[in-house]
């Protein structure tokens, strides 16, 4: 199947690690800080094979008072870091929004008893257009962003995804963009033991369990060992939620293991 095909089969769900800010296009000191992380993203898209008809991202960089899509035909960009050099700020990703896949998230988390709204005026944040520099760095690929619901709930964000698992079955690609650590106090060694030990717990909840009791793992996840250390606030792990309730009883892999700044970084996907 050639890169120019469309895919017509079900794809795959994926939790991505999305970098810190527009990592993957500067300088860093190590210069191979972000290396092994960027490299990944950047064979997704050949892992997934054909080109999906769209792609849903779940970013962990907004917040709404309920479930909201992107519905511009061609949103702009939201340049949400700060500090970072001036070339950072005039970063391209002029890949089109989907106005129709966004009315119908819309009506598959409405069916499934989920406010929604469709956000017309919203561009996307840095966690959804730098790390699909890498993944479709041709940006011909429609993408529609997905807010969080305030409250973060993990079984309201698990529920979304299963209201959405249908789009997989029509060509679109399902991603949650956010991080499996992130306390800003921890980079650099400070939370390496804390992160270790959360790594470990939610690599095992995502690859060893049904898909039963992978979400009530993920609607316990507070239980978990060092979960408040790796997550002060839970905004980069409920884009994982999502991702795992769209996965419905796919197997969860962890396919991305790597330390990044000393701390144990996961990537995963489902099916």
């Amino acid at each position: 199947m050639s890169d120019t095909e469309i895919s017509s089969e079900r794809l795959p769900t994926y939790f991505i690690p999305h970098g810190g800010g527009p990592c993957f296009f500067m300088d860093w000191n190590p210069p191979d800080t972000w290396k092994s992380l960027g490299a990944w993203l950047s064979r997704i898209g050949a892992e997934v094979g054909a080109r999906p008809k769209a792609v849903i991202v779940v970013s962990a960089h907004w917040e709404a008072p309920s479930f909201s899509v992107t519905g511009a035909a061609q949103p702009a960009l939201i340049y949400d870091y700060q500090g970072f050099p001036p070339h950072t700020y005039q970063l391209r990703y002029p890949a089109p929004g989907a106005p129709e896949l966004a009315q119908r998230i819309s009506s598959l988390l409405s069916g499934a008893g989920l406010s929604a709204q469709i956000d017309a005026a919203r561009g996307w944040d840095h966690g959804v257009f730098i790390p699909f520099k890498l993944i479709y760095p041709q940006a011909d690929v429609p993408i529609v962003q997905l807010s969080l619901k305030r409250g973060l709930s993990p079984a309201e964000h698990i529920a979304a995804g299963r209201a959405l698992a249908p789009l997989r079955d029509e060509g679109v690609l399902i991603v949650g963009s956010g991080y499996s650590y992130h306390n800003m106090r921890g980079y650099g060694g400070a939370g390496e033991q804390a992160a270790a030990e959360f790594d470990s717990w939610l690599s095992t909840a995502m690859t060893q369990h049904t898909s039963a009791d992978r979400e009530a793992l993920l609607r316990e996840w507070e239980r978990a060992p060092s979960a408040r250390a790796a997550h002060p606030r839970e905004e980069h792990l409920l884009p994982l939620m999502v991702v795992a309730g769209a996965a419905a009883d796919d197997t969860g892999q962890r396919v991305f293991g790597e330390q990044v700044w000393k701390i144990a970084t996961s990537g995963f996907r489902f099916g």
